[in-house]
């Protein structure tokens, strides 16, 4: 039916419309909007993925700045950083306001800066080393003190910059509204540091919670709460690999009652906008799905 379409423009002359119908088509093979799980941007390997999660943040930054002077961005750790890598390349390195970022953790591990565990150290080393950011405006956890006090501390720095508004507030909570939190998932269905049946999934009070008994080593951990996720005006997911396919069939499709409570599938912004980094092999397993070579 595409190629059709195509080769009707292209007898009538019309170099325009063809062109608008080719770029259509492109789009759609690439990204697709799923019915109450925001949209879906699945990408043929690594290289393109990464891409277009520079080209996308960069553009919110853009906006952000634009209309707030500022762009609060909430980022997490694993692979996600490696992703981020091609905003430390042109044209990125240069056209992005990188003294207008302010960055924080949505969630990070309790241990020294220097610790090959430390969520900072990930970034710094392959991202916020290697761009101009204002070192003032890196918002890392005290990691001298136990995660209980790490988490207050954390939740109490916030606060100060949602009453200056460095971090804007949501329109319907005391939330602050971060104008981007990127998120990893893990093979369980994991966000942040929020896990499968863990209590602190119901945890709507506080801003910035902790963990003492992570799945996952190591075992004391800070993290956003599902309310201050959810108040982001963008969430972006970004997930990579066959071994999490399952979980991200369990976080989108439609998969029944049994499997609401994934931490992944809690991740539903309420007035922001929802967005999904696949690959291919990520993707693997949604119902429906089909990749145009």
């Amino acid at each position: 039916m595409r190629v059709c379409v195509a080769l009707v423009y292209w007898c009538n002359g019309a170099w325009y419309n063809f062109l608008m119908v080719f770029l259509i088509w492109v789009w759609m093979a690439h990204s697709r909007v799923h019915k109450d799980r925001g949209e879906l941007r699945i990408h043929e390997n690594l290289d393109e993925l990464g891409t277009d999660l520079a080209e996308y943040i960069a553009e919110l930054s853009e906006a952000s700045v634009k209309e707030r002077g500022v762009f609060a961005i909430a980022i997490s750790g694993g692979s996600l950083i490696g992703l981020m890598g091609k905003l430390c390349e042109a044209p990125y390195h240069k056209t992005v306001d990188w003294a207008k970022w302010y960055i924080f953790w949505a969630d990070e591990r309790v241990v020294g800066k220097t610790h090959a565990d430390s969520n900072y150290k990930l970034a710094k080393d392959g991202l916020l080393s290697k761009v101009p950011v204002v070192p003032s405006h890196v918002n890392s956890i005290n990691d001298s003190v136990s995660a209980e006090e790490a988490a207050d501390d954390y939740e109490f720095h916030i606060r100060q910059l949602v009453k200056t508004r460095t971090i804007n507030v949501s329109d319907n909570s005391d939330c602050p509204k971060f104008d981007l939190i990127l998120l990893g998932m893990g093979p369980d269905g994991h966000v942040a540091s929020l896990f499968p049946n863990h209590p602190m999934l119901d945890e709507k009070s506080e801003w910035v919670t902790f963990i003492t008994d992570s799945p996952k080593p190591p075992p004391e951990r800070i993290t956003f709460t599902l309310p201050v996720i959810n108040s982001a005006s963008n969430v972006a997911v970004v997930v990579t690999g066959e071994s999490k396919a399952e979980a991200v069939h369990l976080a989108i499709d439609d998969v029944g009652p049994d499997y609401l409570s994934l931490p992944a599938r809690l991740v539903q912004p309420t007035k922001g906008k929802l967005v999904w980094f696949l690959d291919k092999p990520a993707a693997s397993k949604l119902d429906g799905f089909q990749f145009s070579e």
